[in-house]
C-alpha cells in the first residue's frame, strides 16, 4: 500500500534532502563554533559574521568557507590542544604525580639501607630521568 503512493524515486529524493539538511546543520554548527573560538576577531566582527550567516545562510556559509575556511582546522587544533593540556594538568594534579627529586631521594635512602643494590638504584634512576 505504501509503495504505491510513494515511489522509489521520491524516497531517494527525500533521503537526499534529509542528508543535505543534516550537512547544512553540521556546517552551521561548525562555523558558529569556529567564529566563537576565533581569537583573531573582535566581538563586532564575530557578531557581523553570525548575523550574515543567519540572514543569508547559504551565501554566508560559502563566503565564510572561502574567506576563513583555510584556517578553521588550525583553530580547531589549537582548541583541542588547549583542552588536552588542561586535562593533562588536571590529571597530574589530581593523581598527585610524584616529583622525580623525591623519588630519587627515596631510592637513595633504600640504597643506603641496603634494601636495593647499586645496580637496581642505577636502573631506577635511569628510568626516572628518562
Amino acid at each position: 500500500m505504501f509503495a504505491g503512493t510513494y515511489p522509489l524515486a521520491d524516497l531517494l529524493l527525500t533521503m537526499l534532502e534529509i542528508f543535505l539538511f543534516v550537512i547544512f546543520i553540521w556546517l552551521l554548527i561548525a562555523i558558529f563554533a569556529d567564529i566563537l573560538r576565533s581569537h583573531d576577531m573582535g566581538g563586532l566582527a564575530k557578531a557581523l559574521w553570525v548575523i550574515f550567516i543567519i540572514v543569508f545562510p547559504f551565501i554566508g556559509i560559502l563566503v565564510y568557507l572561502i574567506a576563513r575556511g583555510g584556517t578553521m582546522h588550525e583553530r580547531a587544533y589549537e582548541s583541542a590542544r588547549h583542552s588536552q593540556q588542561a586535562m593533562d594538568q588536571y590529571i597530574r594534579q589530581t593523581a598527585g604525580a610524584p616529583d622525580p627529586a623525591d623519588q630519587l631521594a627515596k631510592l637513595a635512602d633504600l640504597k643506603d639501607r641496603g634494601v636495593i643494590t647499586q645496580e637496581e638504584f642505577d636502573r631506577q634512576k635511569a628510568k626516572l630521568l628518562a
